[in-house]
């Protein structure tokens, strides 16, 4: 048997549904979906087969004009994403661009068509969100990007029903080189599991709170203890930068954080297919977002000024 092995990377502008690609790419969870945008903060890789090929996606933080150093560590790892990779896949919010041709979406979208250029890279277009879209109103975006010169092939898809993603996953299959799988083949992703611990976490509190809670928190596994009954006891911090965004998560009567850890359990629980013990506490830290070890922590490089 010939195996293949490779990296696809999934570029595109905030929340164009990069990590619900990768979730249904892989056929389970390995990245956190939220409303909010630029939830995903680092390169998280979802592994998939397809045959003898294995397909390591690597799910990677929307592409956007950068402002804070955060901003800059997000963007510059999803452009080592994209560099790293033997295929890239663009993926672009079909229903916004259409609605909005001149909004935020698409001029990240076209800067980084621009990047690709600039780089002579190939990629795949996945036209995302076309349920609901008038097939009038989709074949003229399909024209428009198609002419840049930058795709070997488009796709429809829906990343949430699952429509299309097959036929992407077929594509990106041909485009893997020869060699040794890099994982085990029941292997979903390539992720610590105290990092997914946190990550669900994060999930969960963008969920509850992305209207209210400004894009200011980071969740920390500080312990993770295994217990003699097959269960995990593990500790996390939620780490925001105000007294007032520590009210937000804690709510009243400490109602809010407690929902927060009834959701992130639950789908640990599932995830992990073990009993979990839970314990979340909130702590401000102004400058956690200049700290460099934090970005370590979230698998970022820190960029200097």
């Amino acid at each position: 048997m010939t195996q293949r092995c490779g990296f696809t990377a999934i570029i595109g502008a905030p929340n164009a549904g990069k990590s619900t690609l990768v979730n249904a790419l892989v056929g389970s969870k390995v990245a956190i979906v939220s409303p909010k945008v630029q939830t995903t903060r680092m390169a998280v890789r979802g592994v998939a087969m397809d045959g003898d090929t294995q397909i390591v996606f690597v799910d990677t933080p929307g592409i956007f004009k950068p402002r804070r150093r955060l901003d800059r560590a997000m963007v510059n790892a999803a452009w080592a994403g994209a560099g790293d990779a033997d295929a890239v896949v663009l993926l672009v919010d079909a229903a916004e661009l259409g609605a909005s041709p001149r909004g935020h979406a698409a001029s990240d979208t076209h800067a980084i068509i621009a990047e690709l250029k600039k780089d002579n890279r190939k990629a795949a277009l996945a036209l995302n969100k076309i349920d609901g879209m008038k097939r009038t109103d989709l074949l003229p975006l399909v024209q428009q990007l198609s002419s840049e010169g930058v795709f070997e092939e488009v796709f429809l898809i829906s990343a949430l029903k699952g429509d299309g993603v097959a036929d992407l996953r077929a594509w990106v299959s041909t485009r893997m080189p020869d060699g040794p799988w890099l994982y085990p083949a029941d292997l979903a992703a390539d992720i610590p599991s105290r990092v997914l611990a946190s990550e669900v976490t994060r999930e969960k509190i963008y969920l509850r709170l992305h209207d209210e809670l400004p894009y200011a928190s980071m969740v920390e596994t500080e312990k993770w203890e295994e217990r003699k009954d097959g269960s995990v006891k593990i500790d996390q911090t939620i780490y925001v930068q105000r007294e007032g965004q520590k009210a937000i998560v804690l709510g009243k009567g400490g109602a809010t954080i407690k929902l927060i850890g009834e959701m992130a359990r639950k789908e640990l629980e599932e995830l992990f297919q073990r009993r979990v013990h839970l314990f979340l506490f909130v702590k401000v830290r102004e400058d956690w977002a200049e700290q460099r070890e934090n970005y370590r922590e979230m698998g970022l490089e820190f960029p200097e000024e």
